[in-house]
């Protein structure tokens, strides 16, 4: 259900519809007295004795058309505690037949700055729904006329909305079915980034084959639609310092190739191109809010099918970098993509740091479910701020390890390396490795492996189930903290 706010300038009218009040955790509604009529203030202050006061949402109804909502604020309460309230306000009325809200700003405490917009940026991500291929859309509007003081300024609503419109188009892209957003497609969209102020630079295969990206080019052999690698430039300073560099898997369909992966739940294969999608997520982000940095985003997109010029286990390539590759298994695919683009972007564009991202091993969800994305690092300083920024918006990464003993469980007798680890165990360590090497200049750089993160069956605090978007806010608040 779409949310519209409106910041209504006029004060509160009393008996006006649904009334969204904030109160301490003692639920004192003493402070709240002047903004309810005598009967409302009367029945709130009788009935309270009866409510459950753990609960965060206490809600009363005045009549059949209107309630009187009150929501605690503990103490020393963070930007996610205010997220996850207002993501738990709208599950609790998104079902309700009457949907239009006021919210008194004037009733939170100024201790945290843009409380209301961050109460109200968890409302609008809980919100998101993919119903593109539904007959039937639910096109009723939930309606928060937001009123007071205390409201969000105009630079930060659209700091808010810029981040939810890329964690959206993030959500939308992963959402895809793969007959939709096949590489052809994909490369398309990305292109229309353009009206944003991005510069967008399309490799396809024949420009790839010239540049030598042999593994990426490789995954991508066996189906009917183009590899491409894609450029996103976004230049938000005048100076010409070095980039922020943003690195995306972005397998559109992984049927595993000639190394075919079970028929049960192949269909969730749609979104192992969800690093990508976090990648353009991110830089259509900084665009919308026209952040004050230098970034770059490259992704490579291809399809992963069993064709008839497929690439087999056993075959040999080489790789942008020069380094060669014994292929073992067809379906450790996304290693190979991210091998060429992380070294081109690297060589082509000198960043301060990569940060890749990539759903590359089913061996980090037995590792670390549903919570933690794995975060593989060669530079300390960076893994701090991922962590640390992952703790502030609540999208948590756990540094895994990396060693060179682990070099030997990929190293080939009859080329450069393999990719994969015929021993067993370390799988999603023995894949950072891997990608660990075709960083030839030393670049501070940092490996997410997202797979457990980047869709839900079940819905967590602020998605509803599916695409989740994970990482979007994440590379978000890492900027924001210590880039700009």
């Amino acid at each position: 259900m779409p949310i519209v706010i409106n910041y209504k300038n006029s004060s509160l009218k009393r008996n006006s519809s649904n009334l969204l009040l904030f109160i301490d955790e003692k639920f004192n509604i003493l402070t709240s007295k002047k903004y309810l009529s005598k009967p409302e203030f009367s029945y709130i202050k009788d009935l309270i004795k009866t409510k459950d006061l753990k609960k965060k949402i206490l809600i009363f109804d005045i009549n059949s058309k209107r309630k009187i909502i009150l929501i605690s604020l503990k103490k020393h309460i963070t930007s996610s505690d205010l997220e996850n309230l207002g993501a738990k306000f709208y599950d609790l009325f998104k079902e309700n037949s009457q949907n239009e809200f006021v919210l008194n700003s004037d009733t939170i405490p100024n201790r945290l700055k843009n409380s209301v917009g961050y109460f109200l940026h968890g409302m609008r991500l809980k919100s998101y729904k993919f119903e593109k291929y539904k007959s039937k859309k639910n096109k009723k509007n939930f309606l928060v006329n937001v009123i007071g003081k205390n409201k969000t300024s105009t630079r930060d609503q659209v700091k808010f909305n810029s981040i939810e419109e890329g964690t959206f188009f993030t959500r939308d892209l992963v959402s895809e079915p793969g007959n939709v957003l096949h590489p052809d497609e994909y490369a398309r969209r990305l292109k229309s980034l353009k009206k944003y102020g991005l510069k967008i630079v399309i490799y396809d295969e024949k420009k790839l084959k010239k540049l030598g990206m042999n593994t990426l080019l490789g995954v991508g052999q066996g189906s009917i639609r183009g590899s491409y690698l894609v450029t996103m430039e976004w230049n938000g300073l005048k100076d010409r310092s070095k980039p922020l560099a943003f690195v995306g898997k972005g397998v559109c369909f992984d049927t595993g190739g000639i190394s075919l992966k079970p028929a049960k739940f192949m269909e969730d294969m749609t979104y192992d191109m969800a690093g990508s999608a976090v990648v353009v997520g991110l830089m259509k982000s900084l665009a919308l809010r026209k952040a004050k940095v230098n970034a770059v985003g490259v992704v490579g997109l291809v399809e992963n099918m069993p064709g008839g010029n497929a690439q087999r286990p056993g075959d040999i390539v080489k790789s942008y970098s020069g380094k060669t590759v014994e292929i073992l298994n067809t379906d450790a695919e996304g290693r190979l993509v991210l091998a060429d683009a992380l070294t081109y972007t690297e060589e082509k564009f000198k960043p301060k740091f990569i940060v890749d991202l990539a759903t590359l091993t089913g061996a980090i969800i037995v590792s670390l479910g549903s919570e933690y994305a794995g975060l593989f690092s060669n530079d300390d300083k960076l893994s701090k701020q991922l962590i640390d920024a992952g703790e502030r918006v609540e999208e948590k990464v756990w540094r895994m390890p990396l060693n060179k003993n682990f070099d030997k469980l990929i190293d080939s007798k009859n080329a450069d390396m393999q990719n994969i680890n015929y021993v067993g165990g370390a799988g999603s360590t023995t894949a950072a490795q891997f990608l660990q090497r075709f960083i030839l200049n030393k670049t501070p750089w940092a490996h997410l492996d997202i797979a457990g993160m980047a869709f839900s069956k079940y819905g967590g605090a602020l998605n509803s189930g599916g695409a989740t978007g994970y990482g979007v806010r994440l590379l978000n608040k890492l900027i924001e903290d210590h880039y700009e």
